[in-house]
């Protein structure tokens, strides 16, 4: 590999760095709402100075999650005295980062183990790491504070020290299934004790392959080292349960109500979730090109060009395989199903990626680079109606408008230049998901905030904030500090006047250009909405994309109001 072409991809793993860690702090990154309730369990922990039990004030969600995720949020906020995004959210990035590493190191070691040269094995590294980065899947669970970037790399280390060990791993009789076990269970610990089930039948899998598939030799061999791995994980993960003051809570909450609670249809029957609908096994097979967002057709052609060189493909290839297999198998049997689950099997994709990048078809990267250009097209359409409704309020500037121009060249050069095209295309992604963080930036700003005085206004107050969604109101602890925050169900025909009669102290979401008349306006804000309605997704099908993905919010005191509790129901 040549040295401007070292410097390239070195300057394209800086861009993912930045990429990842720019806008950390904000509210609206692309994230899961789980990340509320994990916060709040983690803030109410932290203020009983104790790390077990777990504490909660949300109704059935208190033991949602092994306590993991939730200590390594009272460490990075040193037990909630440094209460913001971004210290719950960095060692996500880190863990993410991570599994980036070992994508890299693992694409590295596999090429070189095939004869490759040094250039070409570095090269393919750099290729598998930034593919794993330019996943869209990645940015989106592997930044917030959720169990996600813990538990891709955990679950994926175990894989990583197979195969880059490859003969002296799986001849191990010890030594390497017991660092597996540890592996294992504080991933376990991270996610939930029903991850063994997958882990365990791919092991089991990869050492049945390593044999040539001799049964008698697995099951003399090796399957008791999978035992061995088992064992060691679940015995971590029954730490939990063995130190937690109140483990019938735990058994009740967590092993019951959140792992079997899976398999329960909750509508319809389970062949008929099964089949079709939004949880059905067709929704889990396009979670790979979902995953990957803008590099879906890559993937894509990736899947396709497997099948057609399906006896040539190397051991490690197939052993990526079949650990995306067993986790399609695995959670195909569960009612709920969500390419979400899949994420364990991502940096392994990323790695197939690499190796097999200059075999794919470069209609591919093309489609990948018109797909990234649309994407572009529509923020640009959508910063530009934002900065004409709000002319004064100069949301966006030169810099801005410079990256968007820049990113838009670089997708052209790569369309049209084909010498480039594939070293362009995890670029063009990175870019696009950094202009996104760019453009939700005014919302983090002075735009997108209430003012020092409103936020001093409110302190030691109960104020009431619109929730769609368990434990929404959770973030309003960052917008403003002090307050007591409570959540109301936020249902779109709410008039200020109803929600004045009830609550002394509210906020409110309306159009961007109604006002408030004779309200008593504490502070205001620029917001997006999200969870739409049904009729509001039609809404925004037929084009009124700006009227429903921005809102204005204002922070109301009502003297007329008589509180009413029960609307308190539907956040908790």
């Amino acid at each position: 590999m040549t040295t401007p072409r070292l410097i390239g991809y070195v300057l394209a793993t800086l861009l993912a760095v930045v990429t990842y860690f720019y806008g950390l702090d904000s509210p609206h990154i692309p994230k899961n709402g789980d990340e509320f309730p994990y916060a709040h369990i983690t803030r109410l922990t932290a203020d009983s100075g104790q790390l077990l039990p777990l504490r909660s004030e949300l109704d059935n969600m208190r033991n949602t999650k092994p306590p993991l995720l939730f200590w390594q949020g009272i460490v990075s906020t040193d037990w909630g005295k440094q209460w913001t995004w971004w210290n719950l959210r960095y060692p996500s990035v880190i863990y993410t980062l991570l599994t980036a590493a070992l994508v890299f190191s693992l694409a590295l070691r596999l090429v070189r183990n095939q004869g490759g040269t040094p250039g070409e094995a570095l090269e393919t590294g750099f290729i598998g790491a930034l593919t794993f980065l330019a996943f869209f899947s990645t940015y989106r669970y592997g930044r917030p504070f959720l169990v996600n970037p813990a538990e891709v790399f955990w679950f994926f280390l175990p894989f990583f020290t197979l195969l880059y060990w490859r003969s002296s791993a799986f001849d191990s009789r010890l030594i390497v299934p017991l660092l597996l076990g540890v592996e294992v269970g504080i991933g376990l610990l991270y996610k939930s004790f029903a991850l063994v089930a997958p882990v365990a039948f791919a092991l089991s899998w990869w050492y049945l392959h390593q044999r040539d598939y001799r049964f008698k030799a697995f099951f003399i061999r090796d399957a008791w080292k999978v035992a061995v791995t088992v064992v060691v994980a679940l015995a971590l993960f029954s730490l939990w349960l063995v130190f937690d003051p109140d483990p019938q809570a735990v058994w009740n909450e967590f092993i019951v109500g959140e792992n079997a609670g899976k398999f329960d249809p909750r509508s319809g029957s389970y062949l008929g979730n099964l089949l079709w609908g939004g949880s059905s096994v067709w929704a889990l097979l396009v979670g790979y090109p979902m995953n990957a967002g803008l590099l879906a057709f890559p993937v894509i052609a990736l899947f396709w060009n497997a099948y057609r060189r399906r006896a040539l493909l190397s051991d490690a290839e197939k052993m990526l395989w079949i650990w995306m297999a067993v986790l399609f198998i695995v959670f195909s049997v569960p009612s709920q199903r969500t390419a979400r689950y899949l994420l364990e099997a991502m940096p392994g994709l990323a790695v197939l990626c690499a190796l097999n990048w200059q075999r794919l078809s470069r209609m591919a990267f093309v489609a990948s680079l018109l797909f990234s250009a649309s994407v572009l097209g529509l923020i640009a359409f959508l910063s530009w109606r934002l900065q004409q409704e709000l002319p004064a309020a100069g949301l966006y500037g030169f810099v801005y408008w410079s990256l968007l121009a820049f990113t838009a060249v670089l997708i052209l050069l790569g369309i049209f230049w084909a010498r480039h095209t594939r070293s362009l295309v995890n670029v063009a992604a990175l870019l696009v998901l950094l202009v996104l963080a760019a453009f939700l930036r005014p919302f983090d700003g002075a735009q997108g905030r209430f003012s020092a005085d409103a936020q001093r206004y409110v302190q030691g107050k109960e104020v009431w904030t619109p929730c769609n969604f368990r434990a929404v109101d959770e973030g309003y602890r960052f917008l403003l500090p002090g307050a007591n925050v409570h959540g109301y169900f936020f249902l779109p025909l709410q008039s200020v006047a109803q929600l004045s009669a009830q609550y002394p102290l509210f906020a409110v979401q309306l159009p961007l250009q109604e006002k408030c008349v004779d309200c008593k306006v504490i502070g205001q804000r620029l917001e997006i909405r999200s969870r739409h309605t049904p009729e509001e997704i039609k809404l925004i099908l037929q084009g009124e994309v700006f009227q429903q993905l921005f809102t204005n919010e204002l922070l109301i005191e009502s003297s007329q109001a008589m509180l009413s509790r029960p609307l308190l129901e539907g956040c908790r």
